[in-house]
């Protein structure tokens, strides 16, 4: 069976990659740290549910990507098809206070990655990178082949630099490698540090939410299944340099002159403001939110907007759940696990 590893296998979008892969026949390799950023026992208990998912093999790995020769070793043994890298420190404001974090994970898990695929290449190389690396830009909807030069935090700082880092791999050693950038991703099964789950906890038990920017922001919110579905349909694009004919590349498309590399962004394509966030929580809730306005926080950017053409072109689908019909689901999901 064709093998692949997904970094990150513990996390909240690792889960639902892995959940998939083996439910398509994949034997799955999953690398996680299960570091405390936030609640260990969410990710003991998504792996739990990995283990009773039909399908191909799936084996875990406890373990760091920035520990030198352990994802050399993996790659070694596997000798992966695909690799899908989503580990990473995550969290913008984290990022101020715990720098190093992301140094070490982001970049030098990066770095350890590259340097196992140049030994042992796979087919199509799958990484994560992030909407924030936009950064300051004010053009939208944003487009990949914009400019990203004035990323506003230390963690976007981090992702744009694996998107270098990458690229310069891809060109020197031939590793096809697509970037994907993710807008606001949620869904069941969602990281508490984002602003679904924390609102979502926080109105059930009657407690006031932060509202930063006074509410004066919107975010292109992006649910869990329709990301895993453009995730799946971006492995078959691999990339490839153009030919020096001039090899003619989709309309808009990011796919670099020098080497088999693309980014590509994932989102809704459809920016919410965060008052209308805040209603559909109350609806799916069926309860009323108090809110607490404040400023916006340092390395915060008012609104996102991805422009998902070329995810259309190279895949024939885009995500599409409106935000209400998402928190619906998350919401249910929030009372069945923790019993509320």
């Amino acid at each position: 069976m064709p093998s692949v590893l997904v970094t990150g296998a513990a996390g909240f979008i690792g889960y639902h990659c892995c959940a998939a892969l083996r439910a398509q026949g994949w034997d799955v390799v999953g690398l996680d740290a299960m570091t405390d950023y936030y609640d260990v026992a969410l990710k003991e208990a998504r792996l739990a549910q990995l283990e009773g998912v039909q399908g191909g093999q799936f084996t875990f790995v406890r373990g760091h990507v920035e520990t030198r020769d352990l994802l050399m070793d993996l790659f070694a043994q596997h000798r992966f098809d695909l690799v899908i890298h989503l580990a990473a420190q995550a969290g913008v404001r984290y990022s101020i206070d715990n720098p190093r974090a992301y140094l070490d994970s982001n970049i030098t898990g990066t770095f350890e990655l590259l340097e196992a695929a140049r030994a042992h290449p796979p087919r199509h190389m799958l990484l994560a990178s992030t909407s924030s690396a936009y950064g300051a830009n004010t053009v939208m909807p944003y487009l990949e082949t914009a400019r990203a030069d004035h990323q506003m935090s230390f963690y976007a700082a981090t992702k744009k630099a694996t998107e270098a880092m990458a690229h310069s791999y891809a060109h020197l050693y031939g590793l096809p490698v697509t970037m994907f950038r993710f807008f606001t991703v949620y869904g069941p099964w969602g990281r508490p540090d984002m602003a679904p789950y924390k609102f979502t906890r926080a109105i059930l038990a009657g407690e006031t939410i932060d509202v930063y920017n006074h509410g004066q922001v919107s975010r292109d919110f992006t649910y869990i299944d329709d990301l895993v579905a453009a995730i799946m349909g971006l492995m078959a694009a691999v990339p490839a340099t153009p030919d020096a004919a001039g090899t003619p590349v989709l309309p808009g498309d990011s796919l670099s002159p020098v080497a088999p590399f693309r980014i590509v962004n994932i989102g809704n394509a459809n920016p919410v403001p965060l008052l209308d966030f805040i209603a559909a929580i109350e609806a799916a809730t069926e309860q009323a939110a108090c809110q607490n306005l404040l400023p916006i926080q340092p390395g915060d950017v008012p609104d996102t907007w991805a422009d998902t053409a070329l995810l259309e072109h190279l895949t024939g689908a885009v995500p599409a759940t409106p935000i209400g019909a998402g928190m619906v689901r998350f919401v249910d999901w929030y009372r069945q696990y923790y019993r509320v």
